[in-house]
């Protein structure tokens, strides 16, 4: 399974129920990546989606606690065992975890890829990715060239777990 985020210098991936900032190529990076393919997201990181629902072209898995929960166009699943059941389904190479903070830490260690846009800036945030350059069991297999977004700069990374 793989994760996706955008983070910045200290593995912060947002504020107040929101990314950090847009860089339209992060974004178009996410599309290409994703479309196409499963993502699994929580409740909150659906919310930040436009008009709250759904992205097109993905089959969308939303984890919420909430049994109440429903979301047209995607399925709801309400526990970490039953998500992992779900996506017995399907190819893990084709899921993209994608958020938020909480999902990110509970969903880790059944990923094996995790792509990473990072931003070199600090931004004020209040949730944050687990620090991959601080964890043993993972390296930092590729890295872009340099990219710039007007003032900010920022690489394309790409994170292997250690076998």
């Amino acid at each position: 399974m793989n994760m996706i985020a955008a983070v910045d210098n200290n593995w912060a991936i947002g504020c107040q129920n929101s990314l950090l900032v847009h860089i339209p190529r992060d974004q178009k990076q996410f599309r290409e990546m994703t479309e196409g393919k499963i993502i699994v997201v929580g409740r909150k990181t659906l919310n930040t989606f436009p008009q709250k629902q759904p992205l097109k072209n993905r089959m969308n898995i939303i984890l919420s606690r909430d049994r109440q929960y429903r979301v047209r166009d995607a399925i709801v699943i309400h526990s970490i065992d039953e998500l992992l059941e779900e996506l017995k389904k399907y190819d893990d190479k084709q899921v993209y975890v994608a958020g938020g903070a909480s999902i990110y830490e509970q969903l880790l260690p059944y990923c094996d890829t995790v792509y990473i846009t990072k931003i070199d800036y600090a931004y004020q945030a209040d949730a944050y990715f687990p620090r991959l350059d601080r964890l043993s069991d993972w390296e930092l297999a590729q890295e872009s060239e340099e990219q710039t977004y007007f003032d900010l700069t920022y690489y394309f990374q790409k994170y292997v777990r250690k076998c």
